[in-house]
């Protein structure tokens, strides 16, 4: 039902309907928009006002001094918006390729013990992610001795279980009848799968690969736990450097959370077509 429908009420009642729905609107975005804002303006602080928090809404003086602070900080500073560049990009295009192969398979191929592993999948998705992390490091440092590299950032996601569910519902709804087309014409699996199933799945790619990058990209605590030298650090873990155990340089800080939003906020207006697409398609099929 939508939320400006013809309303066989009174024209009194349907307009303060639409009030009340647009404050409740507004209420949320502010309140939704409003860190990202005070990111922004605390950025543009006293660099060596040190453990100060500006809590005004609007900036006394504009200053880009906590940017170059940030930059001067660190040698490494530039090597941590790298690093979590590689890893994320990382992250994002092997999850949306095994993924939608993991999908397509679930989806449309018929192979012995299909359910029982797609049941065992979706069973998975329920352990909770701390749970998972102390295996998951001894599996990495003691046993494949990764620690300290891209290796040990990337390979724990290269895929997701919640990646291959939204592949595999999706993928659902293209019809049979196209794939059986293809097969009467001579194309393998494989074919099928980049010629048919991939432009299909346009949308719901461009879902996954935002979701996935803004995952990998704002994840903290497992690069944390597997790395050890400021060099191979992500952004999100050198933030915490800019903190003491006495005073915080807080608006360094929020200069390098500012720097670190940028490259989300390009990914998600390059694909924001697709992205509301696939919000729509997923509202429409339930």
């Amino acid at each position: 039902m939508a939320l400006y429908n013809s309303h066989n009420g009174k024209p009194v009642r349907r307009q303060t309907r639409n009030i009340a729905v647009m404050v409740i609107l507004v209420i949320f975005a502010l309140a939704t928009l409003f860190p990202i804002y005070f990111m922004f303006i605390s950025s543009f602080g006293d660099p060596v006002e040190a453990g100060a928090m500006n809590y005004a809404l609007f900036p006394t003086k504009i200053s880009l001094d906590s940017y170059k602070f940030f930059f001067d900080y660190s040698e490494h500073s530039v090597q941590w918006l790298l690093n979590s560049l590689i890893v994320a990009s990382a992250v994002m295009v092997s999850n949306v390729f095994f993924a939608s192969l993991a999908g397509y398979a679930f989806s449309k191929i018929r192979f012995k013990g299909r359910t029982v592993l797609f049941s065992v999948l979706l069973v998975s998705m329920m352990i909770p992610y701390q749970v998972t992390q102390v295996p998951l490091y001894i599996l990495i440092v003691n046993t494949f001795q990764i620690q300290n590299t891209y290796e040990a950032m990337i390979v724990p996601g290269l895929v997701t279980v919640y990646n291959i569910f939204l592949a595999k519902q999706f993928m659902s709804s293209i019809p049979s009848e196209v794939l059986e087309c293809a097969k009467i014409e001579g194309c393998n699996q494989f074919q099928i799968y980049f010629k048919i199933i991939l432009p299909l799945s346009k949308t719901v790619l461009a879902v996954m690969a935002i979701l996935t990058f803004m995952d990998s990209w704002n994840t903290f605590f497992w690069p944390f736990l597997v790395t050890n030298t400021m060099d191979m650090q992500t952004i999100q873990v050198g933030l915490k450097n800019f903190r003491f155990a006495n005073t915080t340089y807080f608006a360094p800080m929020m200069a390098g959370a500012t720097i670190s939003a940028i490259p989300m906020f390009i990914l998600f207006f390059s694909l924001q077509k697709y992205f509301l697409e696939g919000v729509t398609v997923g509202a429409v099929k339930g």
